[in-house]
């Protein structure tokens, strides 16, 4: 009796096994197709545009002034030792960066009209 109760017990857990393979299998799948219905509507790239991509977004942050004192929030506190230390930085003016970078992507590309709009225009 105790033999039969193990062996299907073992039984079960086999079977639960698969089936956890199966759903996670399944998991994978919907996750391909998912990113293939992300990526239908994006426009492809060469390799040579991401790395330009990539360089004109590293070209912006690292011609950005980050030492301009007046672009930051600093909250001060004191430590338990006596010390000074800064809990928080914030950086203020962190559209003027956006901008940047935002002006160095757009200048690799020309501005293609979308048929959406000359319809309506």
């Amino acid at each position: 009796m105790i033999e039969d109760l193990q062996n299907k017990k073992a039984a079960l857990e086999l079977l639960q096994n698969e089936t956890n393979e199966k759903l996670n299998d399944y998991k994978q799948q919907v996750s391909i197709i998912q990113k293939q219905i992300e990526d239908y509507n994006k426009p492809a790239l060469t390799p040579k545009q991401l790395d330009d991509i990539s360089e004109a977004i590293e070209d912006a942050v690292g011609g950005y002034h980050f030492d301009e004192v007046d672009d930051y929030d600093i909250e001060f506190e004191m430590d338990y030792d006596g010390r000074v230390q800064a809990s928080s930085i914030n950086l203020n003016e962190s559209y003027r960066l956006v901008e940047r970078i935002t002006e160095k992507v757009h200048s690799l590309f020309q501005e293609a009209s979308a048929p959406e709009e000359t319809k309506d225009a």
